[in-house]
């Protein structure tokens, strides 16, 4: 499988995933700005609505959005993952964080990412850490459903990731805080980060 990925952008989860469960997966950096993959491909060939993730899969298709390669990376991580199965309570309860992350948080930050005005920036970031304020009341294990990594605490890591690189005050969440400390020491996520660093 290939990811194509941005430094720095959601496509981090699913490096992060990756790394986590052993998948071995190629990595092709994308440049938005040009919409070209690093062998000068044009990434709309790959992905058509032009932004990351996508995965290539073995079998020649791709498929896109992040919530669905994280949990299709998810199905396929063994026991390495905190992985609940198909039907049961608790895999609703990763489709909600899933849900809640990349709805009511990652779209919070387009203001932020994509050069809006100081009053649509400050209300963005009252909103996010409005938003944070609902995970730190509900992280109350060292990962959102428990005492497992699962494929949603790898993408809450990037919204505190891009929290921390916006000047966001999280000194408010120390949940949250010891969280993302807990993150940074993984070792997939040390290897995910470098890679990501060195393709920059």
């Amino acid at each position: 499988m290939k990811l194509y990925y941005t430094p720095g952008a959601c496509s981090l989860a699913a490096h992060i995933v990756g790394e986590e469960a052993g998948l071995g997966l190629k990595l092709e950096k994308v440049d938005l700005k040009t919409h070209k993959t690093a062998d000068g491909s044009d990434y709309y060939a790959v992905n058509p609505k032009g932004y990351v993730p996508a995965l290539a899969l073995d079998d020649g298709g791709t498929l896109t959005e992040n919530i669905a390669i994280l949990n299709y990376l998810a199905d396929r991580s063994g026991e390495k993952l905190h992985t609940p199965r198909h039907g049961t309570l608790e895999r609703y309860r990763l489709e909600e964080w899933l849900g809640f992350i990349t709805t009511e948080l990652h779209k919070s930050f387009g203001p932020l990412f994509q050069g809006g005005g100081d009053d649509e920036r400050n209300k963005a970031k009252q909103k996010i850490l409005h938003r944070l304020k609902h995970v730190e009341e509900r992280l109350t294990e060292p990962f959102l459903l428990g005492e497992r990594m699962s494929v949603a605490d790898a993408y809450l890591f990037v919204i505190l990731t891009w929290s921390t690189k916006m000047h966001l005050d999280l000194s408010p969440y120390p949940r949250l805080n010891a969280f993302f400390a807990r993150m940074n020491e993984r070792d997939s996520v040390k290897r995910a980060l470098a890679a990501e660093a060195g393709a920059t």
